[in-house]
């Protein structure tokens, strides 16, 4: 390894102290700082807590152009555009467009098969460790059909899944029931994903910052990026709201805020914020065993202890947290049509949480150095895959950072891909 350095961490969601756990773990000096008051309020929390090597096909994929279209005149709809006059939106509707082919899909497929793998093996390191339980559940998922013809689409999703390596288990609505007894369920079919796992978030970002305190990690919470200092290719400072702070390396964790603090130093990282839901059941009617996907309805069904999450949709609407109850309402209506003995009322009383996935236009998030500037490293744009590739990014980086060849090609990650 090379020489510890100093790295200053900007952001403090799974991506950003997964960072800082791999470069503390090898003896870097590690501070992360965040913008938030309290480090409960970003995306990494009220997640669907999957790790899901089943979704090696990136969200820009063959056909999601003519879907999205379709959903987005329906607010209810899993995928939602607010329409707006910005040319940014402009620029990274064309370039997911561009991005939506079968040739890119068959080159992004396997980076994700490796990524979401080596990430799974790091959550079991992880959990190993002692005092470190974070509620890793290890039962595989299942892809839920209503209609025939999605259950027809996710067949040959097994299929390819297979192709790559990844089990995949194609079952009747009777092997599903028989797979999971605990709840009652009203599909066609199933696909069973069985290397896919959950955990509880919470839990595990709790797990995480245990692990940088013993380590000696530095926090920063409540602390804004005011702006850089830097000469020639190389930053020697960040101006914050708690003062300058300065460092050897420099990593923007910043979620779906990266591309504001991009924009700083000159940098283009093309990216929408895109708006997810997501509802706790803390005494639910019936508790799965196995987590799931509502296909059709794009909803995510997570066991967590003795509650059960119901996330979903993706709501391209700007940096803004605002809760939309239409949006909210889509989840409500999707949770019957899969598990008939739930009702809109056993959400009474329920307070929706929401939070801003940042969303490449290819759908392969941005991991590695830029090449403006000799010390500064990127880890966002994971869209809903922030929680599963958050180890397997935190230990590229941390590989990246110690001079060290990572152990996955990024080539296909490059920061600088759109310039």
């Amino acid at each position: 390894m090379s020489m510890a350095k100093g790295v200053l961490i900007i952001g403090g969601g799974v991506i950003g102290l997964s960072t800082a756990y791999y470069l503390a773990r090898r003896g870097h000096r590690v501070t992360i700082l965040d913008r938030v008051a309290s480090e409960h309020w970003n995306c990494s929390y009220g997640n669907a807590g999957m790790i899901t090597p089943s979704h090696f096909v990136p969200l820009a994929a063959p056909g999601m152009v003519a879907l999205g279209l379709k959903w987005m005149w329906n607010p209810e709809s899993p995928f939602y555009i607010k329409p707006r006059l910005s040319w940014d939106l402009v620029s990274w509707g064309w370039k997911f467009y561009c991005a939506a082919n079968a040739q890119r899909v068959a080159q992004a497929a396997p980076v994700l098969r490796d990524l979401s793998l080596a990430s799974r093996a790091c959550f079991e390191e992880l959990a190993a460790l002692p005092d470190n339980d974070f509620g890793l559940v290890k039962k595989g998922l299942l892809a839920l059909c209503k209609t025939e013809n999605a259950f027809e689409e996710e067949a040959k999703t097994a299929e390819q899944a297979r192709s790559l390596g990844i089990p995949a288990e194609v079952l009747d609505a009777r092997q599903t029931a028989k797979l999971d007894p605990n709840v009652r369920m009203d599909i066609c079919g199933s696909v069973y994903f069985p290397l896919d796992c959950h955990l509880t978030p919470q839990r595990f970002m709790a797990a995480l910052q245990q692990q940088l305190a013993k380590l000696g990690a530095q926090f920063s919470w409540n602390t804004e990026v005011k702006g850089f200092t830097h000469h020639a290719s190389r930053i020697t400072s960040v101006q914050t709201s708690q003062g300058e702070v300065s460092a050897d390396e420099f990593v923007i964790c910043g979620g779906s805020w990266s591309p504001v603090l991009a924009r700083e130093l000159e940098l283009r990282l093309p990216m929408q914020a895109g708006k997810g839901y997501s509802l706790t059941l803390p005494k639910p009617r019936q508790l799965p065993s196995i987590c799931a996907i509502f296909t059709e309805a794009r909803v995510a069904a997570t066991p967590m202890g003795s509650s059960l999450r119901f996330g979903g949709t993706m709501e391209i609407a700007d940096l803004n947290e605002e809760i939309n109850p239409i949006r909210v309402q889509g989840i409500l209506k999707a949770v019957p049509k899969y598990y008939p003995d739930f009702s809109p009322k056993d959400f009474e009383g329920v307070q929706p949480w929401c939070g801003l996935r940042p969303v490449s236009p290819d759908g392969l998030p941005y991991v590695g150095r830029v090449r403006r500037y000799a010390n500064l490293s990127i880890a966002t744009g994971h869209a809903m895959l922030g929680l599963s590739l958050g180890p397997i990014t935190g230990k590229l980086i941390s590989e990246v950072l110690s001079d060290e060849k990572p152990s996955i090609d990024i080539a296909l990650l490059n920061p600088d891909r759109y310039g």
